[in-house]
Parts: C-alpha cells; sequence; structure tokens
C-alpha cells in the first residue's frame, strides 16, 4: 500500500470487521467446512483447515461450533453445501476488485454481485480480467516500531518469503499460502503478535483514492462485504479517510 496510508488502513479494516462480528462468524463456519470438504477434518494435514480453526479461536467462537462445522464438511453431519465462486470486476476509476464467495445459490450470488457493482459505480468484468493484477499469499502485518530485524530473522527461519517495512514503520511479513500458519505460530513463539493476518490476495499495484472518489469507493467495497455469499473482497484502491 501507499505508505503513510497502510497502518491507517489496516486499522480501518479491523474496524469495519469488528462492527460485523456476527457476520465473521458465519464467514468462519462457513470458511471450515470447506477447508474440511476439501481437504479433510484434521488440521494437522490440513493448512486451509488450519488457519480457519486459528482464526475462529481468535475470535473466540465456540469450540462446539467449529467441530460441528468440520463435522459437516467431512460429512459426518448432514449441512448445505457450498460452492466457492470468485468473481471479478472494476470500481471506481477502474480499480480492480476480486470478490470470493461461498454460496449454496450461484444464480443469487451473481445476480447479487452484479447488482452491487452496478449500484455503486463498478462492473463485473470476465474471469481472468483483474486476477493477474493479484498475488495469493499469507500477510502478517506488525505495528509500527516493531524491529524489522528481529521479525526478519524469525519470519526468514520460519519459512516466510520477504519482510517489508513501510513508510509509516509497520512491518509485513509475506508467506506463501500452505507455510501462513506455521509461520503466524512461530512468529507468536518469537514473541511476534501481529496485528493483522490473513491469506489474501495481494495486489501488486495500488491506487490511493481520496475525496469524493475515495467516498463512492468505499461504498461500493461495503456493499459488497455486506452481501450475504462474500467471504472476502481484493482491491486495488487504497482508500484514504
Amino acid at each position: 500500500m501507499a505508505g503513510h496510508s497502510k497502518w491507517a488502513n489496516i486499522q480501518h479494516r479491523k474496524g469495519r470487521q469488528d462492527a460485523k462480528r456476527g457476520k465473521i462468524f458465519t464467514k468462519l463456519i462457513k470458511e471450515i467446512t470447506v477447508a474440511a470438504r476439501l481437504g479433510g477434518g484434521d488440521i494437522n494435514f490440513n493448512p486451509r483447515l488450519r488457519a480457519a480453526v486459528a482464526e475462529a479461536k481468535e475470535e473466540n467462537m465456540p469450540a462446539d461450533n467449529i467441530t460441528r462445522a468440520i463435522k459437516r464438511g467431512t460429512g459426518e453431519l448432514e449441512g448445505v453445501s457450498y460452492e466457492e465462486i470468485r468473481y471479478e470486476g472494476y470500481g471506481i476509476n477502474g480499480a480492480a476488485i476480486i470478490i470470493d464467495c461461498l454460496t449454496d445459490n450461484k444464480q443469487r450470488a451473481v445476480a447479487d454481485v452484479r447488482h452491487a457493482l452496478t449500484k455503486y459505480g463498478g462492473n463485473l468484468g470476465t474471469d481472468g480480467s483483474v486476477a493477474f493484477l493479484f498475488t495469493h499469499c499469507g500477510s502478517l502485518v506488525f505495528e509500527p516500531g516493531t524491529s524489522e530485524d528481529a521479525v526478519l530473522e524469525a519470519a526468514l527461519e520460519a519459512g516466510a518469503q520477504d519482510v517489508i517495512t513501510d513508510d509509516d514503520g509497520s512491518v509485513e511479513v509475506l508467506t506463501a499460502p500452505a507455510d501462513f500458519s506455521a509461520v503466524k505460530e512461530a512468529l507468536e513463539q518469537a514473541g511476534f503478535k501481529a496485528v493483522f493476518a490473513e491469506v489474501t490476495m495481494k495486489p501488486g499495484n495500488e491506487t490511493v483514492f481520496t475525496g469524493d472518489d475515495a467516498v463512492k469507493m468505499q461504498k461500493l467495497l461495503d456493499a459488497l462485504d455486506d452481501l450475504d455469499d462474500v467471504q472476502d473482497v481484493y482491491t486495488t484502491a487504497v482508500i484514504e479517510g
């Protein structure tokens, strides 16, 4: 992200998530269920499930909820079957957007995504139209003032791919998606607790939005994020308040 805006944007995202804790539980249950269905119910052999369960525990989700979601995924319990779908599109000034969904109704999901994009000044693109602008990776961000050298040593020893220090002093560790949980755990054991950690689609280049364009783009992103079928929204836009 653009230097001085990175930390502010992370804080904004955290604030948005905290305000929607009910939906976070729903998203995590879906993710755990799908991860278990695709890779099995053992977190030791399923990195995606391990990451989802770890996030659920951080959000204080009851253990019973986690166990039931895993069992629904493995077929031990009956449940809704969710399909993974990725939509790609454009927002204000052509900013790239990726919308990842988990849905039991593909027709509803695409209709809702298209409606939100159109209503707020964006449009739906074709498969592959913007995905090449992003890299699938794990990202762990540490607050400004964290020792870059200390994080670098611990991160590289744990198998991280790169460590970046931003202009505002925050430190970001990048990992391969499959290594995310192991690197996160190793850094925590070394005394480094990330303020923000996720497996994400990281844009290669970003565009800072200010003024009216920032307001419009944020409304569009919020509208997408509020859809029941939407799990994650990624964009090349950086919103400056």
